[in-house]
């Protein structure tokens, strides 16, 4: 008994009265880690309605629901990268009821980028699953004199600073993206951020500005209808939805950086809720209508184990504080 004892004077049941208490106080938190889920469960994705966050969160919601026989509710808490909704769910009561449904460029790439982030990605949250991730395709106007990647390098690489290439702002993974390339490859390109990825790609469309990266779902429609060509894709492999644009690290050894949808739970969660969490994501994640539906929004299925989560995050935030430091981005 006395072994057991110990640690819960160490955690401050430092008299019988609250030793009693941090008895009771367990025991309650593990009647409910056992009892989970029993009431509604709030899922904040930190980004804006209508992305491709959103719409996965979305659709993960609706089975989880199913699946675990409570309400899944999607909350928007967008602002300043993500970080706003990322650090209001950090306070949360770590239970499993609030979840945060989000992406790497929020919880691997805004630590290094802004100097008040609000948040510590490892300590704060407690991994659940990897969903998916979103390839970023590198694109020209269809005026743009490079055909394939091989021409676009030699290119680019023959007239150091005479391309430009956009991005929805500073530090935005775009950016980031062409940052990566620039120095993987030896280039130099010119880059002209916009407030925001719309007006970023009507420029590209219009021909003002001949480049830019952006993801797969939101460019999808415009490479097949011919007004802009796809030249790579930022995964490892090629995608599925574009057979016959290779990988850039096909060229570029090393070049890889796609856009990952994750779900955390706040640290401190009961490890019994998050594999309860993470198994019923499992299972959901096995349905061909599922998979389907995925794909159909260019999410190619990437599930993780808890663990797996933790290795890709650290591996991530490692990876992309060179590439911010590189690319000398800030944001206050």
């Amino acid at each position: 008994m006395t072994q057991h004892i110990f640690p819960l004077l160490r955690a401050g049941c430092v008299s019988l009265a609250g030793l009693s208490l941090c008895l009771t106080s367990a025991a309650t938190q593990a009647q409910s880690a056992r009892n989970y889920p029993n009431q509604a469960i709030t899922m904040v994705v930190p980004q804006a309605p209508g992305g491709t966050n959103d719409i996965v969160a979305r659709l993960i919601s609706i089975e989880l629901a199913e699946e675990l026989k409570q309400p899944v509710v999607v909350t928007n808490r967008p602002g300043a990268g993500g970080n706003i909704g990322t650090e209001q769910t950090k306070r949360a009561t770590p239970d499993g009821y609030t979840l945060l449904m989000t992406v790497n460029s929020a919880q691997a790439i805004n630590p290094s980028l802004y100097k008040n982030v609000g948040f510590d990605p490892i300590k704060d949250f407690a991994p659940i699953t990897t969903i998916g991730a979103v390839p970023n395709v590198l694109l020209v106007n269809p005026s743009f004199p490079a055909k394939t990647l091989d021409e676009f390098i030699a290119l680019i690489k023959a007239n150091p600073g005479k391309y430009q290439y956009a991005s929805a702002g500073n530090g935005t993974l775009n950016h980031l993206l062409g940052a990566m390339l620039d120095k993987r490859a030896g280039l130099k390109m010119e880059h002209i951020p916009y407030k925001g990825v719309g007006p970023a790609m009507v420029d590209v469309l219009g021909g003002q500005v001949p480049i830019v990266f952006a993801s797969l779902p939101s460019s999808l429609a415009n490479i097949r209808n011919g007004k802009l060509r796809a030249l790579g894709v930022s995964t490892d492999k090629r995608s599925p939805a574009l057979p016959d644009v290779p990988a850039i690290n096909e060229k570029i050894p090393g070049f890889s950086g796609d856009l990952w949808i994750a779900l955390f739970g706040v640290a401190g969660t009961p490890p019994e809720v998050i594999n309860t969490l993470s198994q019923a994501t499992a299972r959901i994640m096995q349905k061909p209508s599922v998979q389907s539906k995925l794909a159909d929004q260019g999410v190619e299925l990437a599930f993780d184990t808890p663990a797996q989560l933790q290795t890709r995050l650290e591996q991530d935030i490692i990876k992309w504080r060179d590439i911010v430091k590189a690319s000398g981005a800030q944001v206050d």
